[in-house]
Formats: C-alpha cells, structure tokens, sequence
C-alpha cells in the first residue's frame, strides 16, 4: 500500500518513480497521479482528434485503462513524450476504426468524381500511414526512438542526446541509419 504524497510532493516525485513504484508495487494509485499530472494533456490531444467534447473524454479514460498494462510492458525514460505518442496513436487507430464504420447509407452517392479521387488519395494516404507504422517497428527501438523524438517531437540532437543518453554522433547515425531503412521498407512494400 502507498503512502499518500501531499500535493507539493506529490508534484515533487518525479514520473519515471511513480512508474517504477507502480511496477514494483502493484499498486494503481500511483498511474492515478501520473494521470492526474497529465489528464488535461490527454484530453487536449483528443480534443484536437476528435474535434467532440464527449468522444474525447470518453478517449482519454479508454487511455487511462490502457496505462496499467501499457506501462508494464514498456521502458518509457520521458512520460509525457511517451504519453502524448500513446495518445496520439489512440485516437488517430480510434478514428480509423470508426472511418470503416460507416454505413453505406450515409454516403452522398451525388458527389462528382472530384471528390471521388480526393476518397482515393485519402485511401493512399492512409495505406502509406500504416506502411510507416510497420516500418517504424522493423527499426531497431534506438533508431525508433530517435526518429520519433527527431521527427515528431522536433527535438534537436543535443536535446536527443541528452534525453536519451545516446553519444551525439550516436543519435545523428540512428536517425541517418533509420531513415534510410524506412525509406528502404516504404519502396519495398510499396507495391
């Protein structure tokens, strides 16, 4: 069983000692202030998504359950990074989800075919997006967490680097290096 921390240590105890508390002790309290620190963070992020104040909050307790097994299985070194890419990735599968969901009943078959090769080009898009994604996992993790934290974080080297712990010649060449190999993946499977 934890001990409570008051709020001022409570915003004192960093998030990577909640995580580890979390995973040595069992004990759920601890995400519940890891997510109290960030809720509105999440429900931001979702917000932004899903562009509905109820769908988002319904997002961001689904992201909330996904933390007690999501941190288990992870070896997160900066949460809130880590969270917002969580997140992130939720809502954007949430949204593709519920895109193949739509009853054929709701399509406007008036529409010219302007907006039919505009429906293909969002095919495309989305198939190249889930390309992306299975690159990204045949990368090794160095190289998937310096071209996440390069490319979708905007983080310079040196800020990688530190982060990371990864020598700055070491960051450069994991981003070089993944690069390559995804764009390698991308032309391979892209018939």
């Amino acid at each position: 069983m934890k001990l409570f921390f008051s709020k001022k240590e409570q915003t004192e105890v960093s998030d990577l000692v909640l995580i580890e508390k979390y995973k040595s002790t069992g004990d759920n309290s601890y995400v519940g202030d890891l997510f109290e620190r960030y809720a509105h963070l999440v429900y931001g992020i979702c917000l932004k998504y899903y562009q509905d104040r109820e769908n988002s909050k319904d997002a961001v307790m689904q992201i909330f359950e996904k933390l007690f097994t999501s941190l288990k299985e992870h070896d997160i070194q900066n949460f809130k990074s880590w969270l917002h890419v969580l997140t992130k990735n939720h809502c954007l599968m949430d949204l593709r989800k519920s895109k193949n969901k739509i009853p054929i009943d709701s399509f406007d078959y008036s529409m010219d075919s302007e907006s039919f090769m505009h429906h293909s080009e969002e095919q495309e898009l989305e198939e190249d997006i889930r390309k992306l994604e299975l690159g990204m996992e045949s990368l090794t993790p160095e190289q998937q967490t310096c071209i996440k934290l390069f490319y979708l974080e905007k983080r310079s080297y040196i800020e990688i680097s530190s982060q990371t712990g990864f020598e700055l010649k070491k960051v450069k060449s994991y981003i070089q290096n993944g690069k390559r190999n995804l764009k390698l993946f991308m032309e391979k499977h892209g018939e």
